[in-house]
């Protein structure tokens, strides 16, 4: 009797410690599952986060370190141009103020205008976004503004002046960054870089005559043009084209004697949407007749903002120029 409770007493002892090593096991896997889980749901959590993780430190243009600790849900932005680039990464949902000055895209004009050169503080500190894209301009001329929204928790991100292409990269390369759509933002730059590369191979492969382009930024009797450190002066370059106020530099102001001295193969004109016909303005101003652009009508308009404004559709500025002055070559 003794050896058969001394039996069963030694396969209980065994059934418990199976049990045991039963539960531990499948305790150990459920923890491995839950570790795996959690893994993969970082994973996805950062791959939705388009692969920028918070928080995030940036220099900005005004070179001040800027730490953004969560991924912005609200910005303004107070600049025409960024907000372009916003909705270029896909934040058009998260802008909640945007510039006077704002016109592109159309869902822009919808959004809460802020100001322009200055900016209505009271209230973007109503709004409260979680990020204000501003300019260097501002950052100069309104110290105690950026203070008062940086008191408030709002980080303020200095986005510089941009007088080339790689301003533009670098710019549209910050604000992804510092929003969380630095793929986004990478992606763009690269396909802005490819379609001018290919423009300018095909310019430095097909151009031989080289035409001489004038450009006006505004009509008379103060007409201004663009030389050297511009857009379009870039674009020029670009496409084999000679800016006719090459010597020049910035945005300058020239006579119409001087012009005409000139005798531009091409005047391209950038001031449409606040005149009704400028191309006829132009064919039709005494003493010009002469002028090789309007003796053989080659005289076109252009959007001013795919040209001048510091953005994505700058790529678009630069197409469109060279299906004008080359159409021979880039029409298809």
């Amino acid at each position: 009797m003794k050896e058969m409770v001394k039996k069963w007493g030694l396969i209980s002892i065994l059934l418990l410690l199976s049990i045991m090593m039963l539960i531990g096991c499948g305790a150990q896997e459920a923890n491995t599952q839950d570790k795996e889980g959690a893994a993969s749901k970082n994973k996805t959590e950062a791959v939705q986060n388009n692969g920028e993780e918070f928080p995030v430190t940036i220099t900005d243009d005004a070179n001040r370190k800027v730490t953004i600790d969560e991924k912005p849900k609200t910005i303004v932005s107070i600049q025409a141009s960024n907000t372009e680039i916003a909705f270029a990464l896909g934040l058009g949902d998260k802008l909640i103020g945007r510039s006077d000055y704002d016109n592109y895209p159309k869902e822009a004009l919808k959004i809460q205008k802020v100001g322009g050169q200055d900016i209505n503080a009271e209230l973007v500190l109503s709004l409260l976004p979680d990020i204000a894209l501003v300019t260097d301009y501002h950052y100069k001329t309104h110290p105690d503004v950026i203070k008062q929204f940086e008191e408030a928790g709002i980080n303020v991100v200095v986005v510089g002046s941009a007088t080339s292409f790689e301003d533009v990269y670098g710019n549209i390369e910050l604000i992804g960054k510092a929003t969380g759509t630095k793929t986004e933002a990478e992606k763009i730059v690269a396909d802005m870089k490819e379609r001018l590369q290919v423009i300018k191979d095909k310019a430095a492969e097909s151009v031989t005559d080289k035409k001489k382009v004038w450009v006006e930024v505004s009509p008379g009797p103060d007409i201004f043009t663009t030389g050297k450190n511009t857009f379009m002066h870039e674009m020029l370059e670009s496409i084999q084209a000679i800016n006719a106020a090459e010597d020049q530099d910035g945005w300058v102001k020239m006579t119409e004697e001087e012009i005409v001295k000139l005798n531009p193969d091409v005047i391209i004109t950038t001031y449409g949407y606040r005149m009704e016909n400028p191309t006829a303005e132009v064919l039709n101003r005494e003493g010009w007749a002469e002028v090789p652009a309007v003796k053989n009508g080659k005289v076109f308009d252009v959007d001013n903002d795919t040209v001048t404004r510091p953005g994505p559709r700058l790529i678009e500025g630069v197409e469109t120029l060279a299906e004008l002055i080359y159409p021979e070559i880039f029409k298809q």
